[in-house]
């Protein structure tokens, strides 16, 4: 009896741990993904909007009323999504079942994340930032869907673009150019855009005008990208293209997700501390205002580069 008890228990272990893989995968696969919790918190608060009769601007009926980015919405957003890239995002992301979103972001960044520069530019003088982003609000940032590419917004960018690259301590190009806002009524028949020029910190104002033809020669756009997984798993990336507009040729492509995690909120989501990969070179943080520019003066070298801008 001992003989056969002392040998079922050494049995019995090894198929335990045999079967230990099989049972992790499965306590993996069954987790509450970042996207199921997100709908099951729409669901709730939907609900208790309706049932509480609660005011329309409380966040819990503002949220649930939120609809996802639609990256087709605008000119703009059509262009972008319509431009070829030589390096495009494969349609299967390498995603295996049971992936948890660390292990999925991991995969990404190594994969597919990365700074894509075909050609240099020398002694730049202006571009033209073909579609502006839109300032998003505490209610975009905790909402999975409703921004269409929550790597590469900034709030500085989205409200103080020109500064960012009219401005000699960030960057030596002499103008910007960016499209009328959206709706906007022009003071000059014809104008089609905006340049912004003159500025210099502390020194001199912003000089802006409206203007019927471009001055530049390249131009700065953006898209998010959209698969399966990405967002289900708390992830979100997005490209920023540099094209040369006199032929659209891509010069550059920035890639890059973005995780959102261990966040105690509601939803579950806050992109603006996500963690981002290509991350900002050199510092503490995973990006700032001028994320933006950080990227495009590597392939439009400034033409009055400074120790910032020419870097």
């Amino acid at each position: 009896m001992r003989k056969d008890g002392g040998m079922r228990k050494p049995l019995l272990l090894v198929l335990l741990i045999g079967l230990l893989p099989g049972l992790l995968s499965a306590c993996v696969s069954f987790a509450e993904t970042p996207g199921e919790r997100f709908q099951k918190v729409m669901k709730e608060m939907a609900e208790l909007c309706q049932s509480k009769k609660l005011i329309a601007t409380d966040s819990r009926c503002i949220l649930p009323k939120m609809q996802p980015a639609d990256p087709l919405a605008t000119e703009e957003g059509r262009f972008a999504h319509s431009i070829k890239i030589p390096n495009p995002v494969p349609e299967d992301s390498g995603y295996k079942p049971g992936m948890s979103p660390e292990q999925y972001f991991d995969h990404l960044c190594k994969t597919e994340a990365g700074e894509f520069i075909y050609k240099t530019v020398e002694n730049v003088e202006g571009l033209y930032f073909m579609r502006p982003r839109e300032q998003a609000t505490d209610y975009h940032q905790e909402h999975l869907y409703a921004l269409e590419d929550p790597y590469g917004y900034t709030d500085w960018e989205a409200s103080r673009l020109p500064t960012i690259f009219v401005n000699p301590p960030w960057a030596a190009y002499s103008y910007l150019e960016a499209p009328l806002l959206s709706g906007a009524k022009p003071k000059i028949e014809g104008a089609k855009f905006r340049r912004f020029s003159g500025y210099a910190q502390e020194k001199s104002p912003m000089i802006e005008e409206e203007i019927k033809v471009l001055s530049s020669k390249y131009g700065v756009t953006w898209r998010g990208i959209t698969r399966p997984y990405d967002r289900e798993l708390g992830i979100a990336g997005g490209e920023m293209i540099i094209l040369d507009l006199q032929n659209n040729e891509v010069l550059a492509v920035r890639r890059g997700f973005i995780r959102s995690e261990g966040v105690r909120n509601l939803t579950g989501t806050w992109w603006l501390t996500g963690h981002v990969c290509p991350k900002y070179e050199g510092k503490a943080f995973n990006k700032d205002g001028n994320f933006a520019h950080w990227f495009i003066v590597k392939a439009l070298k400034p033409k009055n580069a400074n120790s910032e801008g020419g870097k």
